[in-house]
Parts: C-alpha cells; structure tokens; sequence
C-alpha cells in the first residue's frame, strides 16, 4: 500500500520539477558532458574504469548520474517506478547522445528475465533505502542482479541526520545542532515528495507526500549483509559542500559490497 501511495506521488510533477532544476534535457545535457566525472564525484574511487562495465542504478530517477556514466563509457540501465523520471531520463540520454536501457518496474518487482547475474555493478545513491518498509528483500534483488564477484555500491544520506539531530542556521560561526529525534524509532513518517521544492510556483500547490520509513546504519549493514554480499567498505562522510560547521557529524556513508 504504500509503494502504491509513493509510486502516486513521484508521477505527479516531477519532470516539471526536473525541468525547473535542471533546465531542458538538453540544456542539462550540455552541463553533463562538460564533466560528467563531477556528476557521479566519489563513487568512481570504487568503481574503477568504467569502459564496458554493465551497470545498474536502481531507483535511478532522472537519469543524470547514469547518463554521466554512460558519457564515461559504461553500460547503464535504470530502474524506476515514475512515468515522469523515465521521461526525464529517456530525453536527457537522447541529448546527451549516450545509450541508456531504462526499465519502469517497482524494484522488488523486477521480471526474473533481469535477476539472472549479469551486472558488474548495482549502484544506487542518496534517499532510496527510506522508500522501503524491509530491507532484506531489496538487497535480496540486488544479489541476483549482480554476477559473481560484482559489487553494489550504496550511497545515502547517514541515519545520524536522518532520525537523530536536527540543524539549524550559524551564531558567531557556530552551527545549532539538536537531538531532537529517536534514532531506534520504527515508525513510518510521511514527508513531501522530494522534488517539490524544486516545482516552479505556478505547478505549486498542496504537495504530493510519500511516507518513509528511516533506517539506522546497523539495520541496513545487517540487511546487506544476510544477502550474501560481502561488506567491504563502510565509509561514513561528513558534510561535503563548503559549510564547514557541519564537518564533525556524519551526513552520508558509503557501502561496497561484493556479492560471494
């Protein structure tokens, strides 16, 4: 039920969302391959060269990670629920003037035509894990998509920022940061649908919401690693952008796991 409810939200303004952010497909197009490597950043430290590599980005929305990919010589497939994002991503490619195989399926809903171990790399990025209400199925896909000796590489936001501490603008230079939430809490909780804000005034009114459910870090190390995939790296990021008063907590991680 509430795959249905979030699958509703994402076809509901976001390739006019995507067009307000980005600009058209082809103008989003030009900035990509001025430097794709910009666009994927820190994930090639694991990816190694990318020439013929066949990768799949699950839940790969509008498709800018994985065209710049495709720019860098890989071959990409995406997976995504949203009529929109596929239509986003289906443009940006064709104007990039790069392949790209893009499959509209619920993850957990793949044909089992794709679950046969043909992937180099499964690569999934930043606020993707919420959307699911058991981890254990997911990575259970993720290990049949991927042949032996692959890798999933996983990057999202930390559970730190995500359930626990809450911040706010800077006093003489120094960041307000509160414990305000329950890092051990379970519940769903409903949230607008990520690309709201990025909707022109004109296409805003009373946002579409999706509920998520926020995971802590031992849950989805857990989760990963009953799916016989091998944890190699967990590597945990402090805040990457210019504001150097988050730098002391943790707002992203990175998992590479190898499939046995």
């Amino acid at each position: 039920m509430e795959a249905h409810h979030n699958k509703q939200s994402w076809n509901t303004g976001a390739y006019q969302a995507w067009l307000h952010r980005f600009g058209t497909p082809e103008e989003a197009a030009l900035k990509i391959k001025q430097d794709p490597i910009k666009r994927v950043d820190s994930v090639l430290d694991y990816m190694g060269d990318l020439q013929g590599q066949n990768i799949i980005n699950l839940l790969g929305s509008n498709g800018n990670k994985a065209v710049a990919l495709a720019l860098m010589g890989a071959e990409v497939t995406v997976v995504d629920f949203s009529i929109e994002n596929e239509k986003y991503a289906t443009e940006l490619a064709q104007a990039a003037g790069v392949s790209l195989r893009y499959l509209l399926y619920d993850v957990l809903h793949l044909p089992e035509e794709e679950l046969t171990g043909t992937y180099d790399i499964v690569y999934m990025e930043f606020g993707i894990l919420h959307y699911f209400e058991d981890l254990a199925p997911l990575f259970g896909v993720v290990q049949k998509l991927l042949r032996q000796g692959g890798k999933l590489i996983l990057q999202d936001f930390h559970p730190v920022t995500t359930k626990l501490i809450t911040s706010k603008g800077t006093t003489a230079n120094i960041r307000k940061h509160k414990v305000a939430g329950d890092y051990f809490d379970t519940s769903l909780v409903e949230k607008d649908v990520a690309f709201s804000k990025f909707l022109p005034k004109e296409n805003q009114g009373e946002p579409q919401k999706v509920r998520l459910r926020h995971w802590t870090l031992g849950e989805i190390v857990t989760a990963v690693a009953s799916q016989g995939l091998y944890i190699k790296v967990l590597q945990e990021l402090p805040n990457q952008s210019s504001d150097v008063f988050d730098r002391g907590i943790p707002k992203s991680f990175t998992i590479v796991a190898e499939r046995l």
